[in-house]
Parts: structure tokens; sequence; C-alpha cells
């Protein structure tokens, strides 16, 4: 018999093909999406080793959703146009007083502040308060028992007290004691513990006592924010006194600050 020959092994022909391809499935992001062809880099582009690659976009654009564009500042809510276009732009600070209706006394105050990027936010309020007797006006006369609409600075300041602490310059003395009842019949003392002075038909830059008219005695004057006596006022507006004192240790004439003041309906116009 023929002597048996055990027969050579070979190696699978499946190995020799993958051995080829080891260099091309090396890369750990899976290669080159056009099977290793290569390309000059693009201008200004830094190769996988250099220290200042540029890192992978976070947030929304790494999910592949839109970026979003920042959100505009705020405005004070419930004023239309023509009112903040009255706002001058380097204003910051806002005492807010919205009435109920045009022929109501009752209001409400809120102290608003604007922040570079944020617009105008909130800091203290509302407080329940009280305008003229008779509600709101955008022609305000002598004695008609009605607030000026409007938007109006405030830089002067009073009263009857010491000053509290306000940076606004403060008149003190007797000429600020108040007499007699209001509308109600409610005593008026203490009405003019602090005062504020809205320029309204006034001077700036005088006492809350000046009586200079510019727009002339029948155009009325002497609007103020004042304490409150529980009830209207015959033009002015009334805090409660710890809300008084804190409005005047709040404002601060390097934030040219204002009243913003009229019914709601007018403060949306």
């Amino acid at each position: 018999m023929p002597a048996f020959r055990r027969p050579r092994r070979r190696l699978p022909v499946v190995a020799a093909v993958l051995f080829p391809l080891l260099p091309v499935t090396a890369c750990a992001d899976g290669g080159p999406p056009d099977g290793g062809r290569s390309h000059p880099p693009a201008a200004g582009a830094k190769g996988p080793g250099d220290h200042g690659s540029t890192p992978p976009p976070a947030g929304r654009a790494a999910a592949g959703l839109p970026v979003l564009p920042p959100p505009a500042p705020a405005d004070i809510p419930g004023l239309g146009p023509r009112t903040r276009a009255a706002l001058d732009p380097a204003t910051t600070q806002a005492v807010v007083v919205r009435g109920k209706d045009r022929d109501s006394s009752d209001a409400t105050v809120t102290l608003y502040e604007r922040r570079p990027g944020d617009g105008w936010k909130a800091v203290s309020g509302p407080w329940p308060a009280h305008n003229a007797a008779k509600g709101w006006t955008d022609h305000h006369v002598q004695d008609d028992l009605r607030s000026p609409v409007g938007v109006y600075g405030l830089t002067d300041a009073g009263g009857l007290l010491p000053n509290p602490g306000t940076k606004l310059p403060y008149d003190q003395g007797p000429a600020f004691t108040a007499t007699g009842t209001g509308a109600l019949g409610e005593p008026l003392a203490g009405s003019f513990d602090y005062v504020v002075a809205i320029n309204y038909n006034r001077k700036p830059g005088t006492s809350p006592l000046d009586w200079t008219r510019p727009l002339g005695a029948e155009r009325g004057g002497g609007i103020w924010l004042h304490v409150d006596h529980d009830g209207p006022t015959q033009g002015c507006v009334s805090l409660e006194k710890p809300q008084m004192k804190e409005v005047l240790t709040w404002l601060d004439p390097s934030a040219r600050p204002v009243v913003v003041m009229g019914d709601v309906l007018s403060l949306a116009r």
C-alpha cells in the first residue's frame, strides 16, 4: 500500500483578507467618511495632536437643536408704547402708580429697577395707595380733584420729620405740618411727615414747598408722593408711612428716578 501522507494545513482565506484591512479600521472615530482618502487640512484647522483644538459644541447646538437668541430685556408690565416712549433711556428707577380705573381713588404702587441686559424688574410692592378723589386726567387743572396721568421726574424731597436717609435733596421744617380733614372727614395730621415732589408743573431742584408754576397757576401743582391719611387725595399719591420711608431711602438721583402714574387703561396706551 502507498504510504499515507498528511495534507498540509492552509490558513483560512478570510484571515488573509483581514490583515490588509487592519490599518484602516484602527481609528477610534471609525475612520474618515470618504474611505480613507487623504485631504489637506482646512485653513486654520488644527490637527488631532494640537493642544488648541476647538472644543465640541455644548447645550442646544450639541443636541442638534437650533440655538435660541437671548431673551429681550423686560419692559414694565402694563405700559403701552406711548408711556414707554416717555421714559428716559438713562432712567433706571421707576415708581409705578396703577390706578384702579379712570374715576377711582384706589391705586397700587410698585418699585422697578432697570438692570443691564435684563431690563425692568420689580423690586418692591405692589402696595395699596390712594390718588385723587375723582380719579385721573390727561389735563389737570387747579381743584379738579384728579391726579395727572404721565411720567414725571422725582428730584426733591422733604417732610416734617428728619431725613430718613434719602439721597435726594431733603427739606425739613414745620411748614410741612398738615392740618384739617380729608374728603372722608379723616384727619390729615402726619400726611406730610415724608414727601417726594412729583415734577408736574414745578421747578425741579427746589424744595417741594416752592410754588413756581411753569404752566401757570390754573394748571395746578403741589403734586406729591406723601403719607396716606386713609382717604383719597386732592391730586397727590399717598402711601403708608413705612412704604414712604422705603421709597425715600431707595430713590437715587444718579438713577434719574421717575414716577409713572395713571389709571391702568391710560398707562396701556
